[in-house]
C-alpha cells in the first residue's frame, strides 16, 4: 500500500515540474461527485451506468462594478461512465459549461481508464481526450482607454485539442487516493487577432490533482463517517479542500467542507429510490463583500447485470 502512495506522489511531482501559470479550472465543493471530469482514472468503478449532473452558482449576484451586469461565474457539468468488462476497464465521458464574466468555456472529456487488481484494491488508469472551447467577448468590456491596442475588439473564440491523465486506487468501503493533471500539454491556441498588439491567445489550464476519502463504519451500522480531501494546483496557486460527511442509514448525510483562504461550506444530501441529491451552500471567508455560492448536484447509477467482483466499488459512492 505505501508503494501505491509514493507512486501516486512521485506522479504528481513529475507532472508538476513543468507546470506555467495558467487560469485556475473551476472547483466544485461537492468534488468528490465529480472526480470524472479531472481523473479519467474514475471510469468504470462502479456497478453500472454512472451519471450525474451538477450546477454551481458562485458568489451569487455579483456584479460588474462599472456595466451594473451580473458576472458571477457559473457552471454546468454532466458526466457518465460505465465498466466494461472486455476492455479490461471502463469508458467515460463529461461536458462541462463555464461561463465567467465575459468568457465562456465549453469542455467535452472522452476516455477510458484500465483497471487491475493491486493489493487490496484496484488501481484505475486513465486516459482523456480534451476538447475545450474558449471565448471571450471583449465588446462587453470597458477600458479606460477605447482606442487600447492591446485589447481586441469584438468576440473571439478557439478550440484547444488536449489530454487529462489519472491514477484512481480504491478499496471498496475503506479508503481511495487518486492523482491526476488536465490539460496535460497545456495546449495554446491561436493569437488574438484585431488591434492587439501582443502575442496574447488562449491557453488550456494544465492543474494537478490529489484526492483522498475514507470510509469509517461506527458500531452502529446506522452512520458512517466519510472524510476527504482534495488538493489542487497550477503552480501559480494552490487550493486546499477538507470535507467530512456523516451519513445515517446511506439515506441522509450532513457535512462541511473548509477551503483554504475562502469558504466554510455546509453541505446535506439524501437518497430516494438510489438517485442522490446534493446540495452545498459557501460561506465566504475572504472578507471581500462577496455573497455565498449555491451548488446542487443529482446522481445515479443504472445496474447493470455485471459478475460481480469484491473488487467492484459498491460503496455510497463517497459523496
Amino acid at each position: 500500500m505505501k508503494k501505491v502512495i509514493y507512486i501516486l506522489l512521485f506522479c504528481f511531482a513529475l507532472l508538476a515540474s513543468n507546470v506555467l501559470e495558467a487560469q485556475q479550472v473551476p472547483i466544485f465543493t461537492n468534488y468528490s461527485n465529480s472526480y470524472a471530469i479531472i481523473n479519467p482514472g474514475y471510469y468504470g468503478l462502479s456497478e453500472g451506468v454512472n451519471a450525474m449532473g451538477l450546477y454551481r452558482n458562485q458568489w451569487t449576484g455579483f456584479k460588474d462594478n462599472v456595466t451594473g451586469e451580473v458576472v458571477s461565474p457559473v457552471t454546468f457539468f454532466a458526466s457518465a461512465d460505465i465498466p466494461i468488462k472486455v476492455l479490461g476497464g471502463g469508458v467515460g465521458m463529461s461536458l462541462m459549461k463555464d461561463q465567467l464574466g465575459f468568457e465562456d468555456n465549453i469542455g467535452v472529456n472522452l476516455g477510458y481508464s484500465y483497471h487491475f487488481d493491486l493489493g487490496m484494491g484496484t488501481l484505475g488508469i486513465g486516459l482523456a481526450f480534451s476538447f475545450n472551447n474558449r471565448s471571450v467577448d471583449f465588446s462587453k468590456a470597458k477600458p479606460l482607454n477605447d482606442d487600447d491596442p492591446v485589447i481586441p475588439k469584438g468576440s473571439q473564440s478557439d478550440m484547444l485539442f488536449d489530454f487529462n491523465f489519472g491514477l484512481f486506487y480504491m478499496v471498496p468501503e475503506t479508503f481511495y487516493v487518486a492523482a491526476s493533471t488536465t490539460s496535460l500539454l497545456e495546449a495554446k491556441g491561436k493569437a488574438l487577432e484585431g488591434k492587439s498588439s501582443s502575442s496574447a491567445s488562449f491557453v488550456g489550464d494544465r492543474t494537478l490533482y490529489l484526492a483522498a476519502g475514507y470510509e469509517y463504519h461506527f458500531d452502529n451500522p446506522k452512520f458512517m463517517l466519510n472524510p476527504s480531501m482534495l488538493i489542487l494546483s497550477d503552480i501559480a496557486s494552490t487550493q486546499f479542500n477538507i470535507s467530512s460527511r456523516l451519513w445515517y442509514n446511506n439515506k441522509f448525510s450532513f457535512g462541511v467542507n473548509y477551503r483554504y483562504q475562502e469558504s466554510v461550506d455546509l453541505l446535506v444530501g439524501f437518497v430516494v429510490k438510489g438517485v442522490q441529491v446534493s446540495y452545498a451552500y459557501d460561506i465566504n471567508t475572504m472578507g471581500l463583500k462577496l455573497s455565498g455560492s449555491h451548488e446542487v448536484s443529482v446522481s445515479y447509477i443504472f445496474k447493470l447485470d455485471l459478475e460481480k467482483s469484491p473488487r467492484i466499488y459498491r460503496s455510497i459512492r463517497y459523496l
